[in-house]
Parts: C-alpha cells; structure tokens; sequence
C-alpha cells in the first residue's frame, strides 16, 4: 500500500475513532492514548497527524462539516420546489447523522470547542440555503414563479423550514425516532399547503439572522 494512502487511512481511523469516543464520553472526557488504542494505532501515529486533542477535534468538525456540505449540495441541485427539498435534505440529513459517527458527533461539540456547527450557525446557514431555494425555484406552495411572489413570502417559508429541521435535529437527539423518515414525512404533511398561509400565521420574516455567537 502506498504510503500517501496509508496515511490518509490512518488519519480518517483517528478522526473516526476521535468521534466515537467523544459519542461515549464527551470531549473533556476522551483520552488520547484511548482514542489511538480504539483505532489500533500507536500514540505517536496519532501525533504524527495531530498536535492535541484540540487539532483533532477541529479535524472533527472539519470532516463533518464536509459531510454536511455534500448534503447541502445535493440540496441545492434538486430541482424541486422549496418545500419538497427540505423534505428530502431533512430525510437525508438525518439518515446521515444517524449512519455517520463523525457527523455525529462534530454536531454536537461546543460552538467554543469547534466554531461552526453550533445551533446559531445551522440556522444561519440553513436559513440562507433555503431562501435562495426558494428564490430561485419558488416555495412549492402558491404555484406561481417566484420571481412574482411577495418579498416576505420566500423569507418567511425559509425561516419556517430553518426552525422546522434545527427542532427536528435537537428533537432526535434525544429520541432517534423524530428522525425516522415515515416522521419526518409525516410532520411535512401537515405544513400549510400554501406560503400565504404562513403570512396569516403571523410567523415574522426576519430582515437577517444573529450573528452567530
């Protein structure tokens, strides 16, 4: 085996390994020694890739952001409308977090841990994401083009879908079976057949989102 690959394979082993441990016993509570033992690589392997627990925790969060980027991809290349493709970026996502320990895991490390996959930043994010789907492909609701629909109307379908998948995400955390697929198609269901209804919801249309803190 060439020794580029070799090293790739022992990096991912130890990012995988680093996440599972973090999964069991939280971040604070993970040992380096632990985490090489459980990829059945020695410490200085380990060290050979990573500084410390903190440059390997980052290369966590980095990896699941890369994840979540490839989700966020297909998002964007769907051809459906708004609504639609929320529905199938959430039974994805979550299939994802599910399957995927790294994911896991870099979605639940502290926003002063690891920058970027804190609760503020999914809703920026996802938020952002979302209305320029529904900008560009309609909301899926009033079936007419986007281009003639109220200013507010895409903004406030996105907003609602943002606060519909990050509740989802924290939900499922909790109790898995928010993130069944049958749930998640279920709950999308039961959403207002039209994005006017929404606006008679008094659901607001925020002008921008918080900083992420």
């Amino acid at each position: 085996m060439p020794t580029q690959h070799r090293a790739i394979q022992s990096r991912q082993a130890l990012i995988r390994s680093a996440a599972e441990t973090f999964l069991e016993k939280g971040v604070p509570a993970a040992g380096m020694v632990e985490i090489s033992r459980r990829a059945r690589l020695s410490k200085g392997a380990l060290y050979f890739h990573f500084t410390s627990k903190d440059d390997l925790t980052l290369a966590v969060r980095d990896a699941a952001l890369a994840t979540l980027q490839e989700i966020e991809d297909a998002f964007t290349r769907s051809p459906q409308p708004l609504t639609t493709a929320v529905q199938d970026f959430a039974v994805e996502l979550f299939e994802r977090v599910e399957s995927d320990a790294v994911l896991r895991a870099g979605l639940r490390l502290r926003p002063e841990t690891a920058p970027g996959l804190g609760i503020y930043a999914l809703e920026q994010r996802w938020y952002a994401l979302f209305l320029d789907k529904a900008v560009t492909c309609g909301t899926g609701g009033l079936g007419r083009p986007a281009a003639h629909a109220p200013d507010a109307e895409p903004r406030r379908t996105a907003q609602l879908l943002t606060s519909i998948v990050v509740g989802l995400l924290h939900l499922g955390s909790e109790d898995g079976t928010w993130w069944d697929k049958e749930a998640v198609v279920g709950l999308w269901s039961l959403l207002p057949a039209a994005p006017g209804r929404i606006t008679a919801a008094g659901i607001p249309a925020p002008d921008r989102l918080p900083a992420a803190g």
